[in-house]
């Protein structure tokens, strides 16, 4: 629970969540469908490589925005702090919504591959998960809150940009990502019975760490190539999912980095 200045209580959103199934998104050995490669459907077109990273980065950009710009309200308005204390409703109908929005683009194809479908969805998504993610910043420093934004900013480009130019192959790592992310989940429960600065500071550090590799592995399934697995060019929605939850979940661990330190 996080308290604003009139006192009032409203919980709030710090939390690690992926969609981790890789049966039936699309993924597979590189080039080894040979129906696919005969429609011309693999990532050996190099037109269609370029034309579904840039609809994958272009739909990316427009929910950072909406998702930035709903933190700058909450973070810089003590109006928009004191009707989401006021209105806790909002705040359990935004989990709702999150959580159902993204089981549904996980495990329904036709939601996540028929448009308009598939934006409608992502969009609720992506509104929904601002609104947490703004309550979550409200209980940090305006300060805390650039530097994180500047932080995760230099991150994702540094380790983009790294994904796209290293010889070595992140999409065999798969199984090893779950496994830890399954740790780190347990390593959440555990702190929610043992509080402190340290505990929550590993936890932390440990979350960024794993959601950085997370970006690297993503950003090559995505880019295909040389990479033993790839995500299928009509999965740009779920490429697009994948890659906006690495972000936010850095940011997100790196803003309580930082409130941990300034305390």
């Amino acid at each position: 629970m996080a308290s604003n200045d009139c006192g009032q209580q409203y919980p709030y959103a710090v939390y690690h969540s992926r969609p981790e199934v890789n049966v039936a998104i699309g993924y597979g050995d590189y080039g080894s469908d040979a129906e696919a490669q005969t429609k011309g459907l693999t990532f050996d077109n190099e037109s269609i490589r370029r034309g579904f990273i840039r609809k994958v980065y272009m739909i990316l950009l427009g929910q950072l925005v909406i998702t930035f710009g709903a933190v700058a309200v909450f973070v810089y308005s003590e109006d928009a702090k004191n009707f989401a204390a006021q209105n806790l409703w909002l705040f359990w109908v935004a989990m709702g919504t999150m959580l159902l929005t993204m089981l549904s683009m996980i495990c329904c194809e036709r939601v996540r591959r028929e448009t308009p479908t598939n934006f409608i969805f992502l969009g609720m998504f992506t509104v929904a998960e601002s609104f947490l993610l703004g309550v979550a910043a409200s209980r940090f420093a305006p300060k805390e809150v650039l530097m994180a934004i500047g932080i995760t900013a230099a991150i994702c480009l540094a380790l983009t940009v790294f994904a796209l130019q290293t010889k070595y192959d992140f999409t065999m790592m798969g199984g090893i990502l779950i496994a830890c992310l399954v740790a780190l989940l347990f390593f959440g429960v555990l702190t929610i019975f043992m509080h402190g600065k340290i505990i929550s500071l590993m936890y932390s550090t440990a979350g960024a760490v794993l959601f950085s590799i997370y970006l690297v592995y993503d950003t090559q399934l995505m880019m295909g190539g040389t990479h033993k697995y790839a995500i299928s060019p009509e999965e740009y929605i779920f490429a697009t999912l994948n890659l906006y939850l690495d972000v936010i979940n850095i940011f997100l661990d790196i803003l309580n980095i930082l409130g941990i330190t300034q305390d």
